[in-house]
This record gives structure tokens, C-alpha cells and sequence, in this order.
């Protein structure tokens, strides 16, 4: 063999012969140095998402707007500089440390003020202050020995040295021939005197095709330079720019001197860097869009979610409960249109293909954003960015669109952009990704209205929309296509039952699961999901006709009991034999009943005037009549606010006259008031809580006693009432009353919203809508047959792609005479047939 070396042969079977992890590790650490400068860009991000500060600012605006723009790598300058930056940095910070200083001396109170000038400029004591800056400093000398082993820490150096030898003075103005874009910052002399600074224009032509193959692009890039020698010399004579530089050197020489002459050497090269970025000779030709759209997706999304974190006063907010409430805060308002706003220039400049408009973009956001999240946000939010979880993540997620874009800019913009990307090819994958795109609402018709308004085209908006309809039908119908080739049906063979029993089966399921979703969904929600409502206060109130109440009660906290095992067990063993109070009862738990222990003396004065009393006692009096009792009461609870009812009574009312009569009568004697009070409770979250006629005996109302305490002393006389109950289950001494509350479990906060639409709101407004889209899949079918069963798409396909490329290419004639074919096409039946067969 003429290349064998034994050597080298040993080696590679020692490598194989390593553990799997060592291989690993081996595989991770040629990552590392195959892409030492996204280590780079990484670890400045993180230090200043972390710092926060005007120190650490300016390297990845630096990263963003000249490193990454750079052709075909960052120059050496570049990494000069943020080596000499983070030096220089480290150094600032460790002499603002010391505690001689007068903003060091507070620094516990002071250390969470975002506009704080330490904090804003980065010289704030704190632990740990240069961690982060060390670590940027090792990756940036990892990458410089990197780039040294590899010989390219040196090449521009080299580049400039041998073009200074081939070129003569004229040739190194600074656009002599083009360079790379990493070079252009380099290509003026700037020790050398201004009589050498000559700025070169290429031709004013129209659109230069970009090359896409970079090796070709080498090659053409020297024949050009040598072809367009003798046309320099002319242009830098004879271009009016040329001449106002000409003239700005006369005003340098004899009036400006040293101060416009530094300002040229610094403009000269930006200038020319943004020209030659913007004006490439050559460039590999590139699409990241996609990948731009999904960054930007992601922001929309933790905006969303995370929307209390770009607010004031909305840290415990959430974006539900605001919006449920008919309130959009102004800070996810502001947030979500310039993120939207972002979105649909991005894609009007990508539709346009102009990397001049993505260039001043990229400034503006660039400077934009950085200004927004480390200067005003803090302030909005009156904290720091750093302490900012949720901005920290936004911002890092910005940062890969930035590189992204600098990524699109630097290798240009695809001279074709044919239909949507999901469309490259024929699988599931992407034929379910792309009929889920088409569901998301408006996003398929303001993709559409946006790429006609943006791109060059004869056809009206309608013609347009008709173009991207059939496109993604037939897209559809080439995937079914696809996958039947893939898994083909023998002829005259039934169908597989995993077939049937898999997506018939499951089709039935679903179908069955929606007719009875409000039944199994009301059922459920409280029984198996449902929360344990206890009430929070218990009141009762007795009054005579319509007079003043004469007894008023609640039951709050201790007042209020829960009834433990024993309690439960006995309370169901009293009711054995019941059938319908142990039907009743199998719906509850111990957790679901409450206890209300009520004091027996009113809460309240009877404070009625003396004419009402004497009308009162009238009304008693009057036996013929009849005279009525009201008892309500009331149940508060968290998930409902009360929950009010009331009993009437209508009977013989000689058991309050002789605490109406004038005095002289007793006052010690208690009167029976029979079959008044509700013993049993039932507190649903949805009506009024009514008695539980199962549980009492023979359905009737439990009884209760009542008297009148009447106290004289030097202040008067003063009256209250006096209740208690005589078949109380747990027998006490003193006067009171027990209830007993039954509580229906609510539904989760969660599922509130679906919960309170009850079973026919569920039936009118979920059922009904969904079959309603239910039947038009197995309806209507016969009158699609004509455009759904064809055999063969792919000449209709062709014919779509070509008039996206016609489109593309500015052959407008030709795309009407395309579009015009398509019309036909679905217009004659006959015409389809043909276009349509098996090849």
C-alpha cells in the first residue's frame, strides 16, 4: 500500500480500543474545539446576564454586530480586543472593592436597586464579582491557542502583508477588490497619513447573482479583482464620493487637522465593513428562517406565560385571571405587540431579500433590546435584570435569534423561497405538522396575505390565496400518495383488524366519550376531583310576621365541628333500616359534615318600638287569624358567598302571647313551639340550601323551645330571646341549638369554568358544536370525490412549484400563463383525468 505507516496504524487501533466513555469524552472535546468561538459567545452572554451592567454590555453588542458578521471568521482584532476588554474589566472591578469608596460603605441597602450607579455601571462590592470574568477570560485564551495551533491567529496579518506587496498604493483604498468582511475593519492603514486612504465603489449594476459554492467564490473573487483593476482606477477618480472624500482631506489638511482625520480612521473602516457585508461578491447561500420564526415563537410564548415579570406590580398576577376579568395589563400588551411587531418585519424583510433592510434591523433590535431589558425593564420592574428569572430566559432566547440573523446576513439571503418549509417532503411527520400549522387560527391566512403583499406578483389576492390552497390540498394528497407506496394493500385483501379495531376502535371510543363528556364530566369532577367546601359561618334568624327579628344567631371557627370516625359511624348506625336517608347518605363523607353548635341566648337586643309591639300583641290576640313564624338562615362558604333560605310557619301563635301581655305575667316559663326547626342542612354550591326531610323523623321538623329574658336595672329594662332545642343528639346543660350541614364537594379552579356551564350548557355549547364539525367529515363527501381520489398529483404538483419559481425568477407573463393553466385544469374534468393518471 503506498500510503501505510504502521505508526499511524497502531494509533488509530488504540483510539477503537478505548472505553466507550473515553471515546466520548475524546468526541466532546473535539466539540469544543471545533466550535471554541460559540464557547466564547456563550460564557460573554452568561457573564452579562448574570452582571447585568454597562461593563459587560458592550461585548455582546460587539459579538452580535462584528464577530458574527465577520467573513469568513472574527479577525484577530476582535479577539484582541475582548481580551484587552475583559483584562481591563477585571481590573476596574477589583479597584472599585475597596471600601475607602462612599457607595461601598452601604451596601446591604443598596445592593437591589437597579438604578443604583454602581449597580448600573458594574463596580458594585459584592462576593464573587469576577468569577464570571475569569471564566470569559479562559475561554478567550482557549480559542486564541486554538487559533494558534491551527495557524489562523495570524492569517490577516499575512493576507495584508502579501496584498501590500502585489497591490500598489491606489489598490489598498479600502475596498481594493473584495476582501473578507473580517478583513475590511483591518484594510486601512490606519499609522499611515490620509493622502493613503482612497475608498473604493464597486460598478452600480443591478443584482449580482451570489455564487453558492465557497471554493468557486475564492477563485472568482481573484478574477474579478484582477478584471476590474483598470476599472478602479477610473471609478476612484471619476465617483462624486470619491471626490467629497478629496475635498474632506483638503478641509483635513488645512482647517479640521488631527480631529477629522481620527474620525475618518475610525468611519473609513466601519463604512466599508457594513458595504462590503451588504454588497458581497460571493456568498454561501443560506435559509435559517425557520429556525428565526421558531426562536421567535418561543419569546411569544414565555411572554405569555412569564408576562408578570416584565410588570410593576403583577409578580403574583396571572395572565388568565386578568384576561377572565376583561383587563389586559400594559405591560404584556406592550411586550406582545413589539414581539409581534418583530415577527412580521422580519418576515416582510426575508420575503424582500434585502440583506441592507436585515442589516439595519439587526442594529436597531440589537441596540434595542439591550437598551430595553437593561435599562427600563429594571426600572419598570424595581428589580434587577439579574434577579429577573423570566427576562434572563427571554433575553438568552433573543440572543440565538440575533445569532441567527447575523448567521442569515453574513451568507445572504436564498435567491428562491418556494412554498412552506413543512413541504420539502412527503411523510407523516410532515403532513401532520403541516395540517397542524393550517389549524393554528389566522396564521395560515396572514402568512398568505403577508407573502403577497411582499413578494413581485401579477395575481390579485384572491387568485394568490386560490395558488396556496391547492398547493397545500395537493401537498396533503402527496403524502396519502407517499404512504401508500410505502405500505402498499394487496388487492382483493380485508382490511387487518389492527387496522379496524385500532382506528375504528378508537374513532368509536371518542365519539361515545363526547356524546356522554357533560354526564361523566358532572359526575366526576365532584366526586373524584372535587374539593371539600366547609362552611365559614352559620346563621339564623326567627321573626315574628314582619317585625323585628326576635332571634339572631351565628356559628364561627370553634363553633363549627367535624365529626370524627366514631361520630360518622354512629351518626349512619342511627339511620339503619332508612333506606332513604342511607341513599341519601352515600353521597357524603365525614369530611362533608359540618356541626354548628349555636348559642342558645340571641346576640342582639329585642329593640322593638312600643306601637309595633302593640300591634304585634293585637295580631296575636286575634285567634280567628293566622299569625306567621319565618326561621332563615344562612351558610358562608369560600367557594360560595351565602347561601340563604327561609321556613315559614303558619300555625296557632298562643305560645307568644303571655310574653307579649303587659307585666305582671311570669317571665321564668319556657313554651313548647312544635314542628319548627330544621334539624338538617344541605348546602349545594349551585342553589339555595334547603332541609334534609330524608333524615328526620317521619319528615317532620324537629321541636323547640322559646322564652323571654327581661333584665331591669338603672339603665332600663332590657329583653332579649331565648331558644333551645329539645332532641339534640348531644345532650348539653346549657340553651342551644345544633344543625347539622351536609356540603357538596365543588368542583377544582381549574375546571370551574367547565363546571359552571352545568349539563345542558355543556350538551348546547361543546356537544352540539363538535358534532356539528363531526358530520361534515362524513357528509358531503360525493361532491369532493373529483378532487380527493386522485390517483397521481405529482404534474399538478410540478405545476405549483413552477409557478413559485416563474414568481421568483421575475418572469411575471409566464406566471399568468401558469396560473391561468392551473384554472383550467380544475375546470375541466376531463383535462384532470389525463393529468392525473398512473404514469
Amino acid at each position: 500500500r503506498m500510503f501505510h505507516d504502521d505508526e499511524l496504524e497502531e494509533s488509530e487501533k488504540f483510539y477503537v480500543g478505548q472505553p466507550r466513555v473515553l471515546l466520548l469524552i475524546y468526541a466532546l472535546y473535539n466539540t469544543l474545539v471545533a466550535r471554541s468561538e460559540m464557547v466564547c459567545y456563550f460564557v460573554i452572554i452568561l457573564n452579562h446576564m448574570i452582571s447585568a451592567s454597562m461593563i459587560t454590555l458592550v461585548l455582546p453588542i460587539l459579538i452580535f454586530l462584528w464577530a458574527m458578521l465577520s467573513v469568513p471568521r472574527p479577525s484577530k482584532r476582535f479577539w484582541m480586543t475582548a481580551i484587552v476588554y475583559t483584562e481591563v474589566a477585571i481590573v476596574i472591578k477589583y479597584f472599585f472593592q475597596f471600601g475607602f469608596f462612599p457607595w461601598n460603605k452601604y451596601v446591604d441597602y443598596t445592593k437591589d436597586k437597579p438604578y443604583h450607579p454602581p449597580n448600573i455601571i458594574g463596580i458594585e462590592k459584592k462576593e464573587g464579582y469576577v468569577h464570571y470574568d475569569l471564566v470569559q477570560l479562559l475561554a478567550l485564551f482557549f480559542h486564541r491557542s486554538i487559533l494558534k495551533c491551527h495557524g489562523l491567529w495570524d492569517e490577516d496579518e499575512k493576507g495584508d502583508s502579501s496584498s501590500n506587496k502585489e497591490d500598489t498604493d491606489d489598490e489598498l483604498s479600502l475596498t481594493g477588490g473584495r476582501r473578507d468582511s473580517s478583513a475590511s475593519l483591518k484594510s486601512v492603514n490606519l499609522a499611515a497619513s490620509v493622502e493613503s486612504i482612497h475608498v473604493h465603489f464597486p460598478e452600480q449594476q443591478t443584482a449580482i447573482r451570489r455564487k453558492s459554492s465557497s471554493s468557486v467564490s475564492q477563485l472568482s473573487h481573484r478574477s474579478s479583482f484582477s478584471s476590474h483593476r483598470s476599472k478602479r482606477e477610473t471609478l476612484i477618480i471619476s465617483h462624486p464620493a470619491i471626490l467629497f472624500f478629496s475635498a474632506s482631506y483638503s478641509v483635513v489638511k488645512s482647517h479640521c487637522g488631527l480631529c477629522c482625520f481620527r474620525t475618518l480612521q475610525v468611519y473609513v473602516p466601519i463604512r466599508q465593513f457594513f458595504y462590503n457585508l451588504i454588497h458581497p461578491d460571493y456568498s454561501a447561500v443560506t435559509d435559517v428562517y425557520v429556525l428565526m420564526f421558531l426562536a421567535d415563537t418561543v419569546d411569544f410564548i414565555i411572554i405569555v406565560f412569564g408576562f408578570w415579570a416584565f410588570g410593576k406590580h403583577s409578580a403574583a398576577a396571572d395572565i388568565t385571571s386578568s384576561l377572565s376579568e376583561d383587563q389586559v395589563p400594559e405591560a404584556f400588551l406592550v411586550m406582545v405587540l413589539i414581539q409581534f411587531g418583530t415577527m412580521v418585519v422580519d418576515r416582510a424583510l426575508y420575503l424582500k431579500k434585502t440583506v441592507m433592510g436585515k442589516v439595519i434591523f439587526q442594529v436597531i433590535l440589537v441596540f434595542g433590546i439591550h437598551f430595553w431589558m437593561f435599562f427600563i425593564l429594571p426600572g419598570v420592574t424595581e428589580r434587577k435584570f439579574s434577579q429577573n428569572t423570566v427576562a434572563q430566559l427571554w433575553y438568552f432566547v433573543k440572543c440565538v435569534y440575533f445569532g441567527l440573523s447575523a448567521y442569515q446576513i453574513r451568507c445572504g439571503y436564498p435567491t428562491r423561497v418556494l412554498g412552506n418549509f413543512l413541504t420539502k417532503s412527503y411523510n407523516y411527520v410532515n403532513l401532520f405538522l403541516f395540517q397542524g400549522f393550517r389549524l393554528v387560527p389566522f396564521l395560515t391566512e396572514l402568512r398568505a396575505v403577508m407573502d403577497w403583499v411582499w413578494t413581485d406578483t401579477t395575481l390579485s389576492l384572491s387568485s394568490w390565496i386560490c395558488v396556496e390552497d391547492i398547493y397545500a390540498h395537493i401537498f396533503i394528497l402527496k403524502c396519502w400518495r407517499e404512504s401508500e407506496k410505502r405500505y402498499p394493500q394487496p388487492r382483493g385483501q380485508k382490511k387487518k383488524k389492527v387496522v379496524k379495531y385500532g382506528m375504528g376502535g378508537m374513532i368509536i371510543v371518542l365519539l361515545i366519550c363526547i356524546v356522554w363528556f357533560p354526564l361523566l364530566f358532572m359526575s366526576l369532577i365532584k366526586s373524584v376531583a372535587g374539593i371539600t367546601n366547609k362552611p365559614l359561618d352559620v346563621s339564623i334568624t326567627i321573626t315574628l310576621g314582619g317585625y323585628q327579628p326576635i332571634f339572631t344567631m351565628s356559628a364561627q371557627q370553634s363553633q363549627l365541628k367535624d365529626l370524627n370516625q366514631t361520630g360518622f359511624n354512629a351518626f349512619l348506625g342511627s339511620y339503619r333500616g332508612n333506606t332513604a336517608a342511607l341513599q341519601f347518605l352515600e353521597g357524603y363523607g365525614k369530611e362533608d359534615i359540618t356541626l354548628a353548635d349555636l348559642e342558645g341566648n340571641s346576640n342582639s337586643l329585642w329593640t322593638i318600638s312600643p306601637p309595633s309591639r302593640e300591634k304585634m300583641i293585637q295580631g296575636l290576640l286575634d285567634f280567628s287569624a293566622e299569625f306567621t313564624v319565618v326561621l332563615s338562615w344562612s351558610i358562608q362558604s369560600l367557594e360560595y358567598k351565602v347561601v340563604a333560605c327561609r321556613l315559614e310557619h303558619t300555625q296557632s301563635p298562643r305560645w307568644f302571647v303571655g310574653y307579649c301581655l303587659p307585666a305582671g305575667i311570669p317571665v321564668d316559663c319556657w313554651i313548647k313551639s312544635e314542628l319548627m326547626y330544621p334539624y338538617y342542612i344541605k348546602a349545594p354550591s349551585d342553589s339555595l340550601a334547603k332541609p334534609i326531610k330524608q333524615l328526620l323523623t317521619d319528615c317532620r321538623w324537629e321541636n323547640i323551645t322559646v322564652s323571654l329574658v327581661k333584665n331591669v336595672s338603672d339603665e332600663g329594662v332590657r329583653e332579649w330571646w331565648v331558644l333551645n332545642q329539645l332532641g339534640k343528639r348531644y345532650k348539653t346543660s346549657e340553651e342551644s341549638l345544633e344543625l347539622f350541614i351536609f356540603s357538596d364537594k365543588v368542583s377544582p379552579p381549574s375546571l370551574g369554568f367547565l363546571a359552571g356551564y352545568g349539563i345542558m350548557g355543556l350538551y348546547a355549547s361543546v356537544v352540539l358544536v363538535i358534532g356539528k364539525f363531526v358530520r361534515e367529515f362524513f357528509s358531503g363527501i360525493s361532491h369532493s370525490i373529483m378532487f380527493e381520489e386522485l390517483p397521481n398529483v405529482d404534474r399538478i404538483l410540478k405545476l405549483c412549484t413552477d409557478i413559485f419559481l416563474v414568481r421568483e425568477t421575475g418572469e411575471l407573463e409566464l406566471e399568468e400563463d401558469l396560473y391561468a393553466k392551473l384554472i383550467f385544469l380544475y375546470r375541466s374534468p376531463e383535462t384532470m383525468i389525463k393529468w392525473t393518471r398512473e404514469k
